[in-house]
């Protein structure tokens, strides 16, 4: 059995082409490629993140600790703003791409960060980020099922 995101009725009233992504029964097409690519270029288009994994970490530091991970410059990202970047191995590969959101930093330097993975390596990139960020100074939840 398929999972469905919370916008699964809405795509199915609109007569979407669905398909199996990570055990997502996800949207892919509407009305077709042509008319898509129109509507997202001249107008606005939406892409419905429910299934990808979500992370959320809070404390000192956490920044910093995620620079050492990924190629972006994340000191840059002031609060409320996103980057898209690539997780890193310890040669410099690639791992996987992930979205991280700044959410603001208190008084204390208490930072807020949000972390948005692919559905398919959720887990993967949980272990990977777990097992090099000092979870010990961090309040670190996974939030996949529990936000769209």
């Amino acid at each position: 059995m398929s999972l469905r995101t919370p916008l699964y009725d809405l795509s199915a009233a609109l007569n979407a082409r669905f398909t199996d992504f990570a055990g997502w029964e996800m949207p892919v097409q509407y009305s077709g490629i042509k008319q898509e690519h129109r509507a997202v270029r001249e107008q606005a288009g939406m892409f419905d993140i429910s299934h990808m994994g979500k992370f959320t970490l809070r404390g000192n530091g956490v920044i910093a600790q995620l620079q050492k991970l990924v190629p972006s410059d994340l000191g840059k990202l002031a609060a409320g703003q996103a980057q898209y970047t690539v997780l890193l191995n310890p040669e410099g590969g690639i791992i996987d791409d992930l979205i991280i959101y700044h959410q603001g930093t208190r008084a204390d330097g208490h930072e807020r960060v949000a972390i948005i993975v692919n559905a398919a390596t959720t887990t993967k990139d949980k272990d990977w980020l777990l097992a090099h960020l000092d979870s010990e100074s961090l309040d670190w939840q996974d939030i996949s099922r529990d936000r769209a």
